[in-house]
């Protein structure tokens, strides 16, 4: 059976809410690797989760929910650190998020840890997010990178609150883009592509990805859908209209659908196929966004028929 490995961050998301006029934060289990390898997960793939995790309760408890929902965890490591929080603050239903806890509880995935043949019999490989931003994880993950057979994917997931300076802009920006070198795929928002190259539009963001040697670009553009890049051209694709409540993990949910597309049907051949594929992630992204949470909020085939009825 065809399985993905999923390499980065978990954490918790404290979420701001209102309850009888007070200000409270609700819990739940996140990151955005986590959402992407539960995304996948739900929607019928298997999915081996290669991150770190505290040693605390709230460690306990993500590990106990990524066996409940099926993530495979036998190259999860635990490590003696409190589990990293990000508390998120919401303009409409767009969250911000505040990290908390050094060391990061995510960052502690060392290159002995990463299992290379695991990594070579996976059908995809996913890298990304803020665990890339610290040691030892950047140097796990540029090892698991180096392993040749899978299909790479990759999605930046920029947080401008870890980006102090233009300096930290510029050493990320080249971080990120040796990734997008060779990867098969990378997904962005289009709010990362504006810290990345001051400004750039979807289509400029897409454009230089290309050329710096990925094979296809996906930029999510929130409820105006996504920009899509191959080949062989380029498409905007609209999102289904929906009301949100929520939209933590909305971007991740896209990955992971794209993740179970690539294990279920494999590279697409042209534009027309990314498109089958970016239009079914986004009616992921969009039955997400009726929910709560970020990982809790990632729907199973049957729930997403339900929602959106056959999709293809």
């Amino acid at each position: 059976m065809s399985y993905a490995v999923v390499l980065g961050e978990a954490l918790v998301d404290l979420l701001e809410t209102e309850r009888d006029g007070e200000l409270i934060y609700r819990q739940a289990i996140g990151g955005a690797p986590l959402n992407v390898a539960v995304g996948a997960t739900m929607l019928g793939g298997e999915v081996r989760y290669v991150g770190s995790l505290g040693n605390d309760t709230l460690g306990d408890r993500t590990a106990a929910f990524l066996r409940q929902t099926g993530v495979g965890t036998a190259s999860t490591i635990r490590v003696p650190v409190p589990t990293t929080l990000a508390v998120t603050t919401f303009e409409g239903a767009e969250p911000t998020f505040e990290f908390y806890g050094e060391p990061p509880s995510y960052s502690l995935v060392r290159p002995d840890d990463i299992d290379r043949e695991m990594v070579a019999g996976a059908s995809v490989l996913y890298a990304g997010s803020i665990a890339l931003m610290r040691e030892p994880f950047q140097s796990a993950a540029r090892a698991a990178w180096s392993v040749p057979g899978p299909l790479r994917v990759f999605d930046p997931n920029v947080r401008p609150k870890l980006l102090p300076d233009a300096a930290a802009v510029t050493a990320l920006r080249d971080l990120v883009e040796g990734y997008f070198a060779t990867a098969d795929m990378v997904k962005l928002s289009s709010a990362d592509a504006e810290v990345l190259w001051k400004g750039a539009t979807p289509a400029a963001a897409a454009e230089r990805i290309l050329k710096l040697g990925a094979r296809a670009a996906v930029v999510t553009c929130g409820a105006k859908g996504a920009f899509v890049a191959a080949a062989d051209g380029t498409a905007m694709l609209p999102a289904p209209s929906v009301t949100a409540v929520d939209a933590t993990g909305a971007g991740d949910s896209v990955m992971g659908a794209l993740v179970r597309r690539l294990l279920a049907d494999g590279l697409p051949a042209d534009l027309a196929g990314w498109q089958r594929y970016v239009t079914f992630a986004l009616a992921v992204a969009g039955l997400v966004c009726e929910r709560h949470g970020g990982a809790v909020a990632m729907p199973t085939q049957e729930e997403l028929t339900a929602r959106w009825g056959a999709l293809v």
